[in-house]
């Protein structure tokens, strides 16, 4: 699976371009098939650094980069998945889900 397609990159907005916004919008949703693990994406860099939403051991945001994303594999050795069916929606209600 393609994690970032065409139109996805063109909604994510450049690195903290959102840091001044109380409640941005999360663009895409990464995840493991086969483990706990999410990552919720807010922005990007361009070529491989993201911010947004980790929610693993503990939620918090911070940086993770597609080439981790791409070489990691959960405990089954599935490679994460982009969630295709997420729907942009604000920081706020992701953390209530």
């Amino acid at each position: 699976m393609k994690l970032l397609t065409k139109e996805i990159l063109e909604k994510l907005p450049p690195l903290y371009s959102q840091e001044n916004e109380k409640d941005p919008m999360v663009i895409c949703k990464f995840f493991y098939p086969d483990f706990s693990w999410t990552w919720y994406a807010i922005e990007f860099d361009g070529k491989d650094t993201f911010f947004g939403l980790v929610d693993g051991d503990e939620e918090e945001l911070g940086y993770f980069t597609l080439s981790e994303l791409q070489s990691n594999r959960g405990k089954l050795g599935l490679p994460i998945e982009r969630d295709r069916f997420f729907t942009p929606r604000r920081l706020s209600e992701t953390k209530k889900a």
